[in-house]
């Protein structure tokens, strides 16, 4: 297991320069917004992706289900907190009661790395129209199921498996054979039901009323730098254009959509 995952301080910081470096350079690419947009970050963790919309001024709500994290995000971020700059709340977003408990609607949404967990995106699609202030945007950031380690088995305690690329392809008895044999849990299996490809998010924008307004692939995740010391690489044009193919050999994957 790669020791940063489980350092929340050194996390924090990743997220937050990630989000200053490319999140909001790709936003701002096609939308422009000013201090008064409010931002919503759907499994929002330590909060430091929110972090950097809250230091240019914008007021900030984060969702998500792990206390442990939003407690962090507490401490980390109180003065947000107390200036009511920033609400933080420990729910399933499928649960959140918009007229209770946000003050209005949002100019934009984030999910980073957060689509490929959650259940029914569909259903997450369709209900997030209803916190889209008009003219909102939704910024999607996941690693294609398929990517060599789409499977996140960097966060297991195995250096064989956390770095074995692929493996989480296999089929599920042999997956989890595999995780049996090396004493991993079997709590990233549900990844191979909610894993996302690009195809499939594309699909599924199309059918709940988005429009793609701006993507962009990478052959080198913007957070392999900080992770790993390695600059960002955008994924060629030339395996960009063919379809399935891609995600193999696609890190991250960015998306602005809009209704």
């Amino acid at each position: 297991m790669y020791e940063f995952h489980s350092d929340r301080d050194y996390y924090f910081l990743m997220q937050k320069m990630v989000c200053e470096e490319s999140i909001i350079p790709f936003i701002k690419n096609v939308y422009s917004f000013n201090r008064d947009a409010t931002v919503l970050e759907i499994g929002c963790g330590t909060a430091g992706v929110l972090s950097a919309f809250l230091e240019r001024g914008h007021k900030g709500y984060g969702v998500d289900l792990d206390g442990g994290s939003l407690d962090y995000a507490r401490i980390r971020l109180a003065d947000y907190i107390t200036s009511k700059q920033l609400t933080l709340i420990n729910e399933n977003i499928y649960s959140v009661d918009l007229e209770k408990e946000f003050q209005g609607k949002f100019n934009i949404i984030i999910l980073k790395d957060v689509i490929e967990h959650i259940p029914n995106q569909e259903i997450l699609l369709k209900k997030m129209q209803s916190f889209l202030a008009p003219s909102g945007v939704i910024f999607m950031g996941f690693p294609p199921w398929q990517m060599p380690f789409g499977g996140h088995q960097q966060v297991f305690r195995s250096k064989v498996l956390s770095h074995l690329p692929y493996f989480h392809l296999l089929p599920m008895p042999m997956y989890k054979g595999v995780l049996k044999l090396f004493k991993e849990g079997t709590g990233l299996c549900e990844l191979k039901e909610t894993g996302i490809s690009i195809e499939r998010l594309e699909k599924l924008a199309k059918k709940t009323g988005y429009k793609i307004v701006n993507r962009d692939f990478y052959f080198i995740n913007p957070i392999y730098k900080h992770k790993f010391g390695i600059k960002e690489r955008k994924q060629s044009a030339f395996i960009s254009s063919i379809p399935y193919v891609r995600n193999f050999f696609t890190t991250a994957a960015f998306y602005l959509i809009k209704v």
